[in-house]
């Protein structure tokens, strides 16, 4: 469902079940995978990739060289970037640093993401986060700039982890067991 007030410019690849809302741009070159939905005033630049299930909601613009793998989550007015060190008057698009958002991760309302970084799969970032540096998988970080707080279960629940150290923990909704080893934390089968 492509909403009569969108742009999908010819070129541009978009999935069945796919929905593009109000006032949207989707541009040539873009790929957006299945049953996805784009919000109102969404933008999505011609060097994106974006996979199956994505949410994006109003007001994001996706700018060239990001790509969102399935089940990513962007709220309300998340930026992405693609130049460190912008200037009007200095042409810097063969400079764009590509930036990466794992599957399944959330990235919360007016998050910030600055360009060249990967956002792990199912890591949680918080409202109004800046992003500088690397994610880990289920990490949740939150402030400016985004720090690690804690640990997220698939489920979007907060793990009962250390930042650090070994242990185990179970998400309180589904009962998934999770392992925090040598710094990284996994899902265990």
């Amino acid at each position: 469902m492509i909403h009569e007030t969108a742009i999908v410019d010819e070129g541009a690849i978009v999935g069945p079940e796919t929905r593009v809302w109000h006032f949207s741009h989707v541009s040539a070159g873009a790929r957006i995978g299945a049953r996805c939905s784009l919000g109102q005033n969404v933008y999505v630049g011609g060097d994106v990739v974006i996979g199956d299930g994505v949410k994006i909601q109003n007001n994001v613009s996706v700018y060239d060289a990001v790509t969102l793998e399935d089940e990513v989550f962007c709220g309300p007015s998340v930026v992405f970037t693609n130049v460190l060190n912008p200037r009007a008057a200095v042409p810097r698009k063969q400079e764009y640093r590509r930036t990466l958002v794992r599957r399944g991760a959330t990235l919360g309302a007016n998050a910030t993401i600055v360009c060249g970084v990967t956002v792990g799969a199912w890591a949680f970032v918080g409202a109004g986060a800046v992003v500088t540096r690397d994610v880990p998988d289920f990490a949740l970080v939150v402030g400016v700039p985004a720090k690690q707080i804690g640990w997220m279960s698939r489920h979007g629940e907060r793990l009962d982890l250390p930042l650090e150290g070994e242990a185990e923990a179970a998400c309180p909704t589904t009962g998934e067991r999770y392992r925090l080893r040598d710094g990284r934390c996994e899902l265990l089968e």
